[in-house]
């Protein structure tokens, strides 16, 4: 992308930011409902991604249900834009209404005990919201961002989400991220991953709604390694009688006993580095796959909350796991 092209991205997204801060709520909601329907039509490669990934979790559907409920899915991730330039003006009070919580109970014990939380999450709903909520309701929020390009946008990305409080680090190009998080991981802090797509070709092939895929190993990883407690967490848009809010489930915690045997409850075993012996591997993968099965239940059941417009299934990546 030429500099031009780079200035031009970034400052639309900041003009997107200040303009949409301005309108009444229902106005912008519309405006975003729109311009989705817009995206639907002209149709694209995320948009036929979408669809896709909607056919294989949802084979159940015929073109037009599966067409309507792509209609709906884009909708639900221009709002997550939406809701996201309006999130610096939003007031505690504000972003509290909007945020109904499940089975934070457990997380909230272990953060008390002062152990870490470590989360798995999908690209569901939106996870801005809820990462912004979390640093208010729960304790400090870190996590990781991919990098994005131009650069410059990246920082504006990385400037909004520390502005919501939450700590970010950058997936590359800001050195050891897998010993950074360990090092966070020392205190009482929650720290959600989107892992339902492998951004390094080092990931873990699963089961996904009956369907090979390959995620992110880091959330099990780290669990492997530190001892922390790793929940799956779920995130859903939900209508309220004024605009739209979010359902955040934390679902029971993915753990397995000392025997290595199917995950159940208590605290994951110890180990070394990531990846560092074969029980290690074995452990993250079974862990990953726990945590994916309670994903792939809330991806089958709220399909149109998750934003996947990226390959993510096997049968769609070439050998090696990237993309064809």
């Amino acid at each position: 992308m030429s500099r031009l092209a780079d200035r031009v991205t970034a400052g639309g997204f900041r003009a997107g930011w200040a303009l949409v801060r301005t309108l009444p709520e229902p106005v912008a909601g519309a405006l975003f409902d729109r311009a989705a329907d817009v995206v639907t039509r002209r149709g694209g490669k995320g948009v036929t991604r979408m669809r896709s990934n909607y056919a294989r979790v949802r084979p159940e559907l015929d073109d037009a249900a599966l067409d309507a409920l792509v209609r709906d899915g884009m909708r639900r991730y221009l709002r997550y834009f939406g809701e996201a330039f309006r999130l610096p003006a939003m007031s505690r009070a504000h972003i509290d209404a909007r945020v109904r919580v499940v089975g934070d109970g457990p997380v909230r014990a272990e953060l008390a005990a002062g152990r870490p939380v470590l989360c798995f999450l999908g690209h569901l709903g939106n996870w801005d919201l809820a990462g912004a909520w979390g640093t208010r309701a729960l304790g400090p929020v870190v996590t990781v961002a991919e990098r994005l390009e131009p650069e410059e946008l990246f920082r504006d990305f990385l400037a909004f989400r520390e502005g919501l409080g939450m700590t970010i680090l950058p997936l590359t190009g800001g050195g050891d991220v897998f010993a950074q998080l360990r090092e966070h991981l020392t205190r009482p802090v929650v720290l959600p991953l989107l892992a339902d797509r492998d951004l390094t070709d080092t990931g873990i092939e699963v089961d996904l709604c009956g369907h090979r895929a390959k995620v992110a190993a880091g959330p099990a990883a780290l669990a492997v390694a530190t001892g922390a407690a790793l929940f799956p967490v779920s995130i859903r848009h939900e209508r309220l009688e004024r605009g739209w809010g979010i359902v955040i489930t934390f679902h029971e915690p993915v753990t397995e006993p000392a025997d290595g045997g199917a995950p159940e409850g208590g605290h994951p075993q110890s180990g070394t580095e990531s990846g560092g012996t074969e029980s290690d591997r074995d452990r993250t993968r079974r862990l990953t796959q726990a945590c994916v099965d309670a994903l792939g239940v809330a991806i089958t059941e709220h399909t149109a909350d998750w934003h996947m417009m990226q390959r993510v299934f096997v049968e769609d990546l070439a050998p090696g796991g990237r993309p064809r």
